[in-house]
C-alpha cells in the first residue's frame, strides 16, 4: 500500500508556471506507475499525465502536451508535474495516483490517490 500527498498548488496568473509534487510513503515507490489527474468544478476527473515505473516513458493528455512535464525521482519517492504556460482552463484540483500494474490514462485503473491540491489560474 502507498500513501500519496500532493503539494505545490496555488494561485498563478495566466502564462505563469507551477510545479506540483506528490510524495509517496513506503519503500517500493518504483513499483508503482504514477499519474496526474485533475477535476474542475462541475466536471469529471480527467487525465493529465502519466509516467512509467522507471520514468522512462511518459504520456500526456493533448490539452497539456508541450506545456506540462511529468517526472519522477524514485530515490526521493516523489513524482512531479511541471506546468508552464498555464491557462485559466487549467484551473482544477490536481490529484496524483499510483498503481502497481497499470500505466495509462484511465482513472478507474489506479488504486491509490492523494487528497488533491488546488491550482487556480487567473486571466
Amino acid at each position: 500500500q502507498v500513501q500519496l500527498v500532493e503539494s505545490g498548488g496555488g494561485l498563478v496568473q495566466a502564462g505563469g508556471s507551477l510545479r506540483l509534487s506528490c510524495a509517496a510513503s513506503g519503500r517500493t515507490f518504483s513499483s508503482y506507475a504514477m499519474g496526474w489527474f485533475r477535476q474542475a468544478p462541475g466536471k469529471e476527473r480527467e487525465f493529465v499525465a502519466a509516467v512509467s515505473w522507471s520514468g522512462g516513458s511518459t504520456y500526456y493528455a493533448d490539452s497539456v502536451k508541450g506545456r506540462f512535464t511529468i517526472s519522477r525521482d524514485n530515490a526521493k519517492n516523489t513524482v512531479y508535474l511541471q506546468m508552464n504556460s498555464l491557462k485559466p482552463e487549467d484551473t482544477a484540483v490536481y490529484y496524483c495516483a499510483a498503481d502497481r500494474t497499470y500505466y495509462g490514462s484511465s482513472s478507474s485503473e489506479y488504486d491509490y490517490w492523494g487528497q488533491g491540491t488546488q491550482v487556480t489560474v487567473s486571466s
